[in-house]
């Protein structure tokens, strides 16, 4: 567990990391999260919505943290699971699938997407979808696997890559595929687009915390101890809505 205590990530480190672990369905979440936010400006009070929120680590981290108002929407996980973790917190829990959010237009100052926007969010159509929730100005933050070139510059999914998690690598773009993707709507102005240098780095720390943990390997243990870092990383997106 001391693995995951990290200075890079103050606000992360002061959340029990045994807690993170037991809400486990992906890398580490609050991680992703505490990057991202330095690229955007969330306060107080503010209506966020947190897309694919799981079992809601990453809701807690919002509230508690920038103060703010979290719905917390997910498909998978029942709400009532994730309530349980938001005992006095301005959070509330609903189920709801991507594509049909039961919200009004132009409700929320921001929407923050962390490791689940890569399922959805590559369609031509989605973003002009999801900013229809967001208020003129509002901002968007997306944190999603990502690969340091792209399958069709590369002509293939590297093997390693594939053996875990197969054609669905399609979906983990570059930096400067997401920038494109959303520019060329002029729906959103692009605040930030980068991938994360540590990314490979936080993923395998985390893999390897979990497999000390559990006394068995995690599924994404093997790629990444293969991969060393010459693919593997995240995108760390955000825009405002125009």
């Amino acid at each position: 567990m001391e693995l995951l205590k990290r200075p890079e990530y103050p606000l992360s480190s002061k959340y029990d990391p045994a807690w993170v672990v037991a809400n486990d369905m992906g890398p580490h979440p609050l991680w992703l999260l505490e990057d991202l936010a330095r690229d955007l400006e969330l306060r107080p009070g503010m209506r966020v919505l947190d897309l694919g929120s799981g079992k809601g680590v990453t809701s807690v981290f919002l509230a508690k943290e920038y103060g703010v108002q979290v719905w917390a929407a997910d498909l998978w996980i029942d709400p009532t699971e994730a309530a349980a973790n938001f005992t006095g917190l301005d959070i509330t829990a609903l189920k709801a699938e991507a594509h049909a959010l039961p919200f009004a237009q132009g409700f929320f100052d921001a929407i923050v997407c962390i490791d689940a926007y890569e399922y959805f969010g590559t369609a031509d159509g989605y973003l002009a979808y999801l900013t229809g929730f967001l208020k003129p100005g509002g901002q968007l933050g997306v944190a999603t696997p990502a690969l340091r070139r792209e399958i069709r510059e590369l002509g293939y999914i590297p093997e390693h890559i594939k053996q875990l998690v197969g054609w669905e690598a399609i979906a983990w773009h570059t930096a400067d595929w997401w920038r494109f993707h959303w520019e060329i709507t002029e729906l959103v102005d692009v605040t930030s687009a980068r991938l994360q240098e540590s990314g490979w780095h936080d993923w395998l720390t985390w893999a390897q915390a979990l497999t000390a943990h559990r006394g068995a390997p995690d599924p994404a243990l093997e790629m990444l101890e293969r991969d060393q870092g010459e693919y593997l990383t995240f995108a760390l997106l955000t825009a405002r809505k125009r």
